[in-house]
């Protein structure tokens, strides 16, 4: 019962929160959330966290935002919230939404009349609430091979596997779970998929490619393709063992 990104705006309070690009990473789990204050956050983050650039201090024009959300991907983080009001940072450019998009990191917009004490508080409690809530499930009753096999061999050794056998495309895998988790669903199709994510069939055929070309899989390998699917499958245990 992780807290994951689509559940930001939902939380009490923090309605005024939107979820305006990376849709696809919406899953993504928050680990915690961060304050960036410098131009980049690389060096202080260790992936996972939602990061939230105010602008404040330090100008953000649409080139920085921009690097912001490559450097997210390249830091593994959960999301990128930025704030919006008359003082700093006026309005998310339309152009950074896409960039959204085409990157599968999840771009929240959060107006500077929403104090950043509330919304660190109410992420962090939530972020204690969810872990306390899983450290309180019998593990050995989670159902499933994939859950199973990721009780045997445990989170250190399946992350390693992961990293061996995907390598940097891991974190592309992580962020693109919805899509994969259409594709898996609806066996390949991506007309169907594309159905079930609201989108055109082209946005899931170049999302998959992404994918493909991030792992170095080979989408036309039968072996590869089952590389992915299992990699997803014990990515997702958790949550699906406790739905």
């Amino acid at each position: 019962m992780a807290l994951h990104c689509r559940q930001i705006p939902l939380l009490p309070g923090l309605e005024a929160i939107r979820l305006r690009g990376g849709q696809d990473g919406a899953d993504n789990i928050v680990r915690w959330p961060y304050v960036a204050e410098n131009r980049s956050f690389k060096a202080w983050t260790h992936g996972g966290e939602l990061v939230f650039v105010t602008g404040i201090g330090r100008h953000r024009d649409a080139q920085n935002l921009a690097e912001c959300l490559y450097e997210g991907v390249e830091s593994g983080i959960s999301g990128l919230v930025v704030l919006t009001g008359d003082a700093y940072i006026g309005q998310i450019p339309s152009a950074l939404v896409r960039l959204a998009d085409e990157l599968s990191l999840p771009l929240f917009e959060q107006p500077y009349s929403l104090p950043m004490v509330t919304v660190t508080e109410v992420i962090s409690r939530a972020i204690v609430a969810a872990e306390a809530h899983d450290a309180s499930l019998p593990a050995q009753n989670a159902p499933g091979l994939a859950a199973a096999i990721k009780r045997q061999i445990g989170q250190q050794t399946l992350e390693a596997l992961l990293q061996e056998h995907l390598g940097n495309g891991l974190t592309s895998v992580r962020q693109a779970n919805a899509t994969l988790k259409a594709w898996c669903t609806c066996h390949g199709n991506l007309s169907e998929a594309a159905k079930a994510l609201g989108c055109h069939r082209n946005t899931v055929r170049n999302r998959m490619q992404r994918i493909f070309q991030a792992t170095g899989l080979d989408p036309n390998a039968a072996e590869d393709i089952e590389t992915l699917l299992l990699a997803h499958l014990l990515l997702n245990a958790d949550q699906h063992s406790h739905s």
